[in-house]
């Protein structure tokens, strides 16, 4: 059973292959779960706790999980030397580049609660799978070719482990690097993790480090990465092979 909403300005999917008759209810249940943090962390939407936040919500006030969600960004931003920063070139705070993958391993964290063992969470493409799929085998996930979406230009293989993509073919050029002025010569990060919390984080960073992200990758334990460059080159972390079917 796949459904999909549309929710944080992308489209979410949930997919159970356990055939219980509550899967329903807990799809509901997850589809809820992300609009409610599309209502405490959307830049876009004023009435949300991080815009007030922007506007001079003083910290006192702040609920418990947007001062966990800031904290884990202040670790992530030391994890990668400054290279992930939640404030903007505007000045304004943006948690989004940790809040989604962090929102996403959340909701499969409660599918597992509730005793689903087969199923998957995508959130723009980001990806927290569990178990097998309907086959019982691997889940598989395409990494699309950047420079034409209608490609796939390798094909992972894939049980628990989180699968996180950055990059510009969709939003545009919406990640910076903090450090400075210079372009991203890359178009495409993807990272594979031990959950799609650490995977996404860390290609959200590593994108922001242009050709040098994929050494870092390469230097993080249990994570793996396969990196398209402006020129349409690829390169791959000496790990990822066991994630790509021979």
């Amino acid at each position: 059973m796949k459904q999909t909403e549309h929710s944080m300005g992308m489209p979410i999917t949930v997919c159970i292959v356990d055939a219980r008759p509550d899967r329903e209810r807990a799809m509901s249940d997850t589809f809820a779960y992300f609009r409610a943090i599309d209502a405490q962390y959307s830049t876009y939407k004023d009435t949300s706790e991080i815009s007030q936040i922007n506007t001079g919500l003083p910290r006192s006030q702040w609920s418990k999980e947007m001062q966990l969600v800031f904290g884990l960004c202040e670790q992530t931003k030391r994890e990668t030397h400054g290279m992930f920063d939640i404030k903007r070139p505007d000045g304004m705070l943006d948690p989004s580049g940790l809040v989604k993958g962090w929102a996403i391993n959340n909701a499969a964290r409660q599918l597992k609660a509730r005793g689903f063992r087969d199923f998957y969470v995508d959130a723009g493409g980001d990806i927290q799978p569990h178990g097998n799929n309907g086959e019982g085998g691997a889940w598989r996930f395409g990494i699309r070719n950047p420079f034409d979406r209608t490609q796939i230009v390798k094909t992972l293989y894939v049980h628990d482990e989180g699968v996180a993509t950055s990059g510009t073919s969709i939003r545009g050029q919406h990640i910076y690097n903090p450090k400075g002025n210079a372009p991203i010569d890359i178009v495409s990060l993807t990272v594979i993790g031990p959950n799609i919390y650490e995977a996404d984080r860390f290609a959200t960073a590593g994108f922001a480090m242009g050709r040098a992200g994929i050494n870092f990758i390469e230097h993080l334990p249990a994570l793996e990465g396969y990196m398209i460059d402006s020129k349409g080159i690829a390169t791959m972390t000496s790990g990822l092979k066991r994630f790509i079917a021979s």
